[in-house]
């Protein structure tokens, strides 16, 4: 098997200027860019349901699939769904009001700023992590 290389680190979501500026929209940007990097090392499903081969089957040579309810289920493009970046029209972009990326992201950290709730911790898990950092302390002479 031959060995295969990859970032399994990414640093610097939302950072600028070197490291030296965190700007939330530009988090926001890194972490879409992110998920479509996840997407397609991801790969695409490859099987029978996916492929629809025993629909294409059963329509068989000459048959019309596109107002089939699998097609409809199946037609977008996962690969390339986006929430940020706009792939609409340009005549569809200006009548929405002409927003670029920056001002899409601006509003997207904010709309997560103002609303986004932390999950409550599962039960017993604030005692674990208070154990692990009392063993810590305790490893590196800190209770001392």
């Amino acid at each position: 098997m031959a060995a295969q290389g990859g970032a399994n680190l990414i640093y610097g979501a939302g950072m600028l200027d070197l490291g030296i500026t965190f700007d939330f929209a530009q988090f926001v940007i890194d972490n879409e860019i992110y998920t479509m990097i996840r997407k397609v090392i991801g790969g695409i499903p490859i099987n029978d349901e996916a492929l629809a081969v025993d629909l294409i089957k059963e329509v068989g040579p000459g048959g019309e699939l596109v107002s089939h309810p699998h097609t409809f289920s199946n037609f977008r493009a996962e690969q390339s769904a986006t929430s940020l970046f706009d792939r609409s029209m340009r005549e569809a972009w200006i009548a929405d009001g002409c927003k670029d990326l920056a001002e899409r992201a601006y509003a997207k950290a904010d709309e997560i700023i103002k609303t986004h709730k932390i999950p409550a911790l599962p039960d017993g898990a604030e005692a674990a992590i208070h154990d692990i950092l009392l063993e810590a302390e305790d490893a590196y002479g800190m209770n001392k």
